[in-house]
């Protein structure tokens, strides 16, 4: 198994997919950053003019530091590459013939992208509170790193790490590239703010990813969220869930 881990090193890191969606992410991440620093305390910037919280509060620092968790989409599209590419460079079948357990392939590849992906995510979250703690300095208010601050940084790494595992396994599922990353765009954009904006279903919303990653990470004060663990446990559980099913259906499947 580690040789397999290793060998999955060896194909993301010797192309530069991994650079461009790493580079892509702390620049959102940075770019949300300032943005947010720039309209905090502003009466007029928030939903319904309620206004961004002042710099300084604790909701402002809560909320400046779950940024990183907006780029989750990045994170998962890399993890989706990562498996889906066998399939589009037809790669799948000497692969396969190399290790004929299927189910040890997948899994290396959930092992490899899980912890490729735990520091990418400590990037993002340095880039994330670098530059916040610059915007809020200059304002006279650099957040801490103690307490529930550093418990909204490592909620917000543990999203990026678990939609890395969802991209993988859905990857398994789709196999089609840009079908895979097509759908999942769809579904993250689309699909879950109409649930969330139609009141006969909006309940539901809390137990679908997004709803999920809003608990674990306090990103935006949604409507009867999950507590932040049951969020975590809920978004761990998809992750779980994207990677069973990928690897049983790569069991199962004809190579293509």
């Amino acid at each position: 198994m580690t040789a397999l881990v290793r060998a999955e090193w060896t194909k993301l890191f010797t192309t530069r997919v991994w650079i461009g969606l790493l580079l892509g992410a702390c620049v959102l991440v940075a770019g949300f950053a300032v943005l947010f620093t720039s309209f905090a305390g502003d009466t007029q910037a928030g939903p319904q003019g309620g206004g961004l919280p002042a710099v300084g509060t604790e909701q402002y620092e809560e909320l400046v530091l779950a940024i990183g968790a907006n780029v989750t989409v990045l994170f998962l599209i890399l993890g989706i590459i990562g498996m889906t590419q066998e399939y589009r460079h037809r790669t799948a079948t000497p692969t396969f013939l190399t290790t004929p357990q299927r189910g040890r392939v997948v899994v290396a590849k959930l092992v490899a992208y899980a912890l490729a992906a735990a520091p990418f995510a400590l990037v993002v979250l340095a880039v994330n509170y670098g530059v916040v703690a610059v915007a809020a300095g200059v304002r006279g208010a650099v957040p801490s790193l103690t307490g529930d601050n550093l418990q909204v940084l490592a909620s917000s790494g543990l999203a990026l790490v678990v939609y890395t595992v969802i991209g993988v396994g859905l990857g398994a599922l789709v196999r089609n590239q840009v079908g895979a990353i097509v759908g999942a765009l769809v579904y993250l954009f689309v699909v879950e703010s109409i649930v969330r904006q139609i009141s006969a279903i909006a309940d539901a919303y809390k137990w679908l990813p997004g709803g999920a990653l809003e608990a674990l990470t306090a990103t935006f004060q949604g409507p009867d969220l999950l507590e932040r663990w049951q969020g975590g446990l809920l978004l761990l559980g998809y992750g779980l869930l994207a990677a069973l099913l990928g690897t049983l259906l790569a069991v199962r499947r004809d190579v293509v």
